[in-house]
């Protein structure tokens, strides 16, 4: 078992070693054991990069519904007459792939914005914003690493890089194609805002008094 390279598939099934048809309480106790195993704490198996695999798997197996979209991008349950093509759909998806890309790098840059010390959203967290099928995110996560606009934490959550911001920065996508994926519960509301940026002006304010009493 190895860990996930940036951007490559991974067989989470293969990864915690159970069959796809494994009822959650075997995904747990297989989890837990492999954790401890894999504890970089532990001096003898311990290992970052299989914790991370390991937490991803079963990240994507525990929750059902992340459990069936992989299930779906595996071809669990496909026709045995061979794999087909999305026909008129594919050019449908295509247009919406650089939008996608650009909503999750932008929900990335504003985490990273609001939160610089804990800058990291995990696969969940996406879900719960953006309006997208787990497969669909999963394909546009794949582009965004290998590209090396997203990274992994060590705990497999997702971070913007500083390519990432630089690409976003140079080619901004109009507000209207982002918030197209956003779901209305996941915006700020209004008047957190407006309080925000009060505060932040207030926060200014006291700064520039403070810098001209300096000078003075």
């Amino acid at each position: 078992m190895s860990a996930p390279l940036a951007g490559k598939f991974q067989d989470h099934y293969e990864v915690l070693g159970v069959e796809i048809n494994a009822e959650l309480s075997t995904i747990e106790r297989v989890y837990y054991d492999l954790a401890q195993k894999f504890d970089p704490r532990n001096p003898e198996t311990g290992s970052v990069e299989k914790l991370e695999a390991v937490q991803l798997a079963y990240d994507i197996l525990s929750d059902s519904s992340s459990r069936k979209e992989f299930d779906k991008l595996k071809g669990v349950g496909e026709e045995k007459s061979g794999p087909k093509f999305s026909g008129i759909e594919f050019f449908d998806a295509l247009e919406q792939e650089n939008s996608l890309r650009a909503a999750v790098l932008s929900v990335l840059y504003d985490r990273r914005r609001c939160r610089p010390f804990t800058p990291s959203l995990s696969m969940r967290h996406l879900e719960s914003i953006l309006a997208v099928g787990g497969d669909q995110l999963v394909f546009a996560l794949w582009y965004l690493k290998q590209r090396g606009f997203v990274s992994s934490d060590d705990k497999s959550s997702l971070q913007i890089s500083v390519e990432g911001m630089e690409h976003l920065e140079n080619n901004p996508p109009s507000p209207e194609a982002v918030m197209s994926w956003i779901k209305p519960a996941a915006l700020v509301a209004p008047q957190a805002s407006a309080a925000a940026l009060a505060e932040g002006d207030s926060h200014r304010g006291a700064v520039n008094r403070i810098l001209a009493r300096g000078t003075n």
